[in-house]
């Protein structure tokens, strides 16, 4: 009988993470999750807290995680990750804390547990898959308020690239996923304003995409999809931004 597959997934507690844990479920994974539960400990459904604008708190989760996955880890998701506007014409210290703070969570914290999982698989001369939960402004940018998670998110492509290349010989593959607008709370609120009328006017499907929809395409990739694939970006957006 083949032994579960691993899996971490950070930002697993809501929205697109909540859905990928739930898409991972069916399919005999043994899954570890992530939230910003007070004190990195692990709760009772198996979600270990760690606060990953902190510098270290990504390898202590990936730590955790090990422990917590009898010291093997196949997949790694990197959904974790923060939207918060800052203004151009902020107050400099606030600019540059909101830059900080961005890069930390997005980016800083996704490449040292893409570091962790490349190190354990090499040292166990096993392959494995990372999957990273990027975004539609990585390519077509984001509004005024929003360049470093554009710019965030457009070096989490790029990371994603690099992996797949300097690794593919070791079985070592990287994928990216870019969603656009996705129906997650936040979502709801803004479609139920004044905004939502010309959010699906700029989306030629005419919706934004469910949290499923984005779930089962990272199960598929960190689970089934071709070797050959490795260093693929999806894109999940409706056809509001095609390249």
């Amino acid at each position: 009988m083949t032994a579960p597959r691993h899996i971490l997934v950070t930002g697993s507690t809501r929205g697109i993470g909540a859905a990928i844990v739930a898409a991972l479920g069916p399919r005999g994974v043994r899954v570890v999750g992530h939230g910003r539960t007070d004190g990195g400990r692990a709760d009772a459904d198996g979600v270990i807290g760690a606060d990953l604008s902190q510098s270290g708190a990504a390898d202590r989760l990936w730590d955790a995680a090990l422990a917590r996955l009898d010291g093997r880890i196949d997949a790694v998701v990197n959904n974790a990750g923060v939207f918060e506007a800052v203004a151009v014409d902020a107050p400099d210290a606030e600019w540059g804390a909101a830059w900080a703070r961005t890069l930390q969570v997005n980016l800083q914290a996704s490449a040292d547990l893409c570091r962790r999982a490349v190190l354990h698989w090499r040292d166990r001369q096993a392959g494995g898959r990372i999957v990273n939960v990027a975004s539609r402004a990585a390519y077509r940018g984001d509004s005024p308020a929003h360049w470093h998670y554009a710019a965030s998110k457009a070096g989490m492509v790029a990371m994603t690239k690099s992996i797949a290349r300097a690794y593919a010989a070791e079985a070592i593959l990287a994928f990216a996923v870019c969603p656009g607008f996705t129906m997650t709370g936040m979502a709801q609120d803004y479609l139920s304003s004044r905004g939502g009328a010309a959010l699906l006017a700029d989306i030629p499907l005419g919706r934004v995409a469910s949290p499923e929809e984005v779930a089962d395409t990272v199960a598929w990739l960190a689970l089934d999809a071709p070797a050959s694939m490795t260093g693929a970006v999806l894109d999940i957006n409706g056809a509001s931004y095609v390249r």
